[in-house]
């Protein structure tokens, strides 16, 4: 028998459904149903259509809160960085747990999830932080489709938000080289100088060794990313495939990486305790510096003595690339640059300097097609031309 209504008293029935066999053994799916037995017969109707179509999914009671922590601990936590990890663990636990967490992950449909953005968006949270969080839970809900916990991920039928690009802020090329200027007696010179040249990001920066830079051939290569989390400090593979690189870096750099390992050299030798993880860029003890202490102790105050704009130490890889594609560089060599997964990503990233690109491609076309003797034809040339 596929499937039977049994009637369990007033109003009341048991929905049986016939699965199949598993190891022998005939497995059924249960359904109380309180209502008519129309209801029940249309409920029946409808699970052996899944059935029969292979859509069906045996509804389980487990919580989405239970069930994002499962996913967290067995699936995020070996896949994504340690910086990573703590950020989805951030967002379940501050977005997705207090408004979804106690609904069976079973009965979690479209319409639920669009509410909850939507309350987001009423309480002042930004498109940022809403997309972020679908993000999350779209990766989360496509391991339960994979786990068969579901037959399809409800996140996928959700409208977003519209995210707002906001405006990138970079140096101009006079206000990197004021800066520059600005750092000649910091104790972060060689950091701020290999950023901005370089268009390393933060994390990889603070996760450079000495055995990565070729003093004699002028080129720093990118291995790793720092990552810090309550566990501490650790050292992780760099962000893509592409994000694993080598990059030529101008003389001032190597100039400056010079003296900051001598000046690094000479505290060694002063301090007491030392504990040489051979990395580049360390604090007073070997371990990692605290980033913020550079922030707000070393960059901000340059910046302010200099004049120039409040930018993020970030925005000196954003910098890097505006520069070099406002100069006239090819993209795809700046996106190799930056460890971009493709030249495209490049030209979305910084396409506010594409205008100025595309004028500087006109003056070229100018010099090269209609600029010198070659273009002064007269007029009974051209219509000589014309003839043939």
């Amino acid at each position: 028998m596929a499937g039977q209504v049994i009637k369990r008293g007033e109003n009341t029935w048991l929905v049986r459904v016939y699965l199949g066999e598993d190891g022998g053994k005939r497995k059924y799916h249960n359904k109380t149903i309180h209502g008519t037995k129309k209801d029940a017969q249309a409920y029946l109707t409808k699970a052996l259509r899944e059935r029969d179509t292979g859509t069906f999914v045996e509804p389980t009671k487990e919580t989405l809160a239970a069930f994002l922590e499962r996913w967290l601990n067995i699936v995020a936590r070996k896949r994504v960085a340690a910086s990573t990890f703590k950020s989805y663990q951030d967002y379940v636990s501050c977005y997705l747990k207090p408004s979804l967490g106690d609904l069976a992950i079973s009965k979690i449909g479209a319409a639920e999830i669009q509410a909850h953005y939507n309350a987001m968006l009423d309480k002042g949270l930004s498109a940022r932080t809403v997309r972020y969080t679908h993000a999350v839970l779209r990766s989360a809900l496509n391991q339960a489709v994979k786990w068969g916990l579901l037959y399809r991920n409800p996140v996928e039928l959700v409208d977003l938000p519209k995210h707002k690009k906001e405006e990138m802020k970079v140096l101009t090329p006079a206000q990197a080289a004021r800066f520059m200027e600005t750092t000649i007696f910091s104790k972060w010179k060689a950091l701020f100088s290999l950023m901005l040249a370089s268009g390393m990001r933060p994390g990889e920066a603070f996760g450079l060794k000495w055995a990565d830079i070729d003093f004699e051939r002028r080129r720093v290569h990118v291995q790793r990313a720092l990552s810090k989390g309550k566990g501490g400090w650790s050292l992780e593979e760099p962000k893509t495939a592409q994000s694993r690189r080598s990059i030529p870096l101008p003389a001032s750099v190597i100039k400056d990486l010079l003296e900051h390992r001598e000046t690094q050299d000479a505290e060694k030798k002063r301090a007491t305790l030392y504990n040489d993880n051979g990395l580049v860029f360390a604090g007073d003890t070997g371990e990692p510096p605290c980033k913020q202490t550079i922030l707000s102790g070393h960059f901000k105050p340059l910046l302010k003595a200099a004049g120039l704009p409040d930018i993020r130490l970030y925005d000196l890889r954003h910098t890097c690339a505006t520069l070099l594609l406002a100069a006239g560089e090819n993209p795809k060599v700046v996106s190799e640059r930056l460890g971009h997964a493709s030249v495209t990503l490049t030209l979305d990233t910084y396409s506010h300097v594409l205008p100025d690109m595309q004028e500087k491609a006109a003056e070229k076309l100018e010099d090269m097609l209609f600029s010198g003797r070659h273009t002064e034809t007269t007029e009974s040339e051209v219509r000589t031309l014309y003839a043939h």
